[in-house]
């Protein structure tokens, strides 16, 4: 199994409009491709994870970075693991602007990733949402 993490940026600013666009096709796709990850958006910027068959992640990815509404796509890291860190979510997501009230990024983003076993996934994700928040 692959787990692939990039990095994007986004040419427009990161509406609830854009975001249901983005989820709603990347839900239904991944769910098809067997894919789970966890999308989080912070500001303008995307930190995705991606795991699943190599071609179906690959295949992702690629269609990822030749979505006109992304630029900068950076990949993190491409690796093999043995087990799924996302469990079964075809896409789960947190906005770095759409936080419910009392929560900011940060904690909302530990709460996403508490079971998460890899420290180095543990730390893109909370270094991304303390970059974010506290942009915000």
């Amino acid at each position: 199994m692959l787990q692939l993490v990039y990095i994007s940026t986004s040419r427009e600013p990161i509406t609830d409009r854009l975001l249901d666009d983005i989820l709603s096709t990347s839900r239904r796709n991944n769910d098809r491709a067997g894919v789970s990850g966890l999308l989080v958006a912070g500001g303008r910027r995307f930190l995705q994870a991606l795991e699943g068959p190599a071609a179906a992640v690959l295949a992702t990815y690629a269609r990822i970075a030749a979505d006109p509404r992304h630029f900068a796509v950076v990949q993190l890291s491409c690796r093999q693991v043995s087990d799924r860190q996302f469990g079964d979510w075809a896409m789960a997501h947190q906005a770095g602007g759409n936080v419910r009230c009392g929560d900011d990024l940060k904690s909302t983003v530990e709460q996403l990733i508490s079971g998460l076993e890899d420290r180095n996934l543990r730390a893109q994700f909370t270094g991304f949402a303390e970059i974010h928040a506290r942009a915000a």
